[in-house]
């Protein structure tokens, strides 16, 4: 039985009444179930600690636990591939992280990353730390630029691994200052500095967390910060881009979503997560991190993504840098 145009249109508005409804319905109940904050790097690092304190955060003003999974394993890219397959519901978050920014051009994968997760806000901005060995010539990073272009391939840069953030934050600044320097990967930043110290390389753009002890207690030296403002951890370091003005890297994190999330779920989560970041205690934490509040809008969250996705592609294509 065909329905008169004015009914089809009243049951159409109640459809769409209905759903709007469910909707933020949804939003208000959520969560009622403990949350999964999945997590592409092993316990104890930045990111890690990152999603460890967003998610006590997010347990405690939504009244379920949000408990931190750790996957590891291919850069990151098997934890977010979980998420991206993950039932769009708001009960798998991914903890993101600069290192997708790098793998979206570095590797092929079997997802989309911005077609696949939605952004939801950003956590954190934490610099890297340009190290070498005290007994390195160099005691400013104009130095150790006079140095390894008087000494050609003669300086040996360690990272945790070919396509890390540590890594293409390297191969920056080697194509900034004009250098040549020989990459030796690690399989983690820990083996890299115990080398580093011990005189087996000279030189590793490291986290400031990892490094930041050995600093103080005399083992390494802080040439530069990479990102554009001096870290509060380290107030006498300058900045790389002192140096070379326009340089700039940093580990960022933040929270995402499988895309097809309700609007009302990732608002709710945007909104919790920055009243996070206001808080007093939760800048306290960050800043032990040697990090800054990123904070801002899930549409803030995919342009810094999406201009970090563009920078490091030229970089991965300007040095010819392949997966292993």
């Amino acid at each position: 039985m065909k329905l008169p145009r004015r009914n089809f249109l009243h049951l159409a508005a109640s459809a769409v009444a209905v759903a709007g409804v469910s909707h933020l319905a949804l939003a208000q109940t959520y969560p009622s179930r403990p949350v999964r904050i999945i997590v592409g790097f092993p316990p104890g690092g930045t990111t890690d600690i990152a999603a460890r304190l967003i998610g006590q955060w997010l347990s405690e003003r939504l009244g379920q636990p949000f408990v931190t999974e750790n996957r590891p394993g291919a850069a990151t890219n098997i934890a977010t591939e979980a998420v991206v397959r993950a039932p769009p519901d708001g009960y798998t978050l991914l903890l993101i992280a600069t290192a997708i920014a790098v793998n979206v051009t570095f590797y092929k994968l079997n997802f989309v990353f911005l077609r696949d997760i939605a952004p939801v806000a950003g956590i954190a901005d934490v610099p890297l730390v340009m190290v070498v060995n005290p007994a390195f010539p160099a005691k400013t990073a104009t130095e150790f630029i006079t140095y390894a272009k008087a000494n050609p391939d003669k300086v040996n840069m360690a990272s945790p691994g070919n396509g890390t953030v540590n890594h293409v934050a390297g191969e920056l600044f080697k194509m900034m200052a004009g250098i040549s320097a020989v990459h030796v990967p690690y399989r983690g930043e820990a083996p890299a500095l115990t080398d580093l110290i011990g005189g087996q390389v000279q030189v590793i753009f490291g986290t400031l967390p990892g490094t930041i002890e050995f600093i103080r207690a005399g083992k390494l030296r802080a040439l530069a910060v990479t990102t554009t403002t001096r870290s509060q951890a380290l107030p006498d370091i300058p900045t790389i881009g002192d140096f070379l003005p326009g340089f700039e890297a940093s580990v960022w994190v933040g929270v995402g979503v499988p895309r097809n999330t309700s609007v009302e779920i990732i608002e709710r989560l945007s909104k919790e997560v920055n009243i996070g970041l206001a808080d007093s205690n939760m800048k306290a934490r960050i800043a032990d991190l040697g990090g800054t509040v990123l904070g801002g809008s899930p549409a803030e969250f995919e342009k810094l993504i999406v201009e970090e996705s563009e920078k490091w592609a030229k970089v991965i294509k300007f040095v010819g840098i392949k997966a292993e």
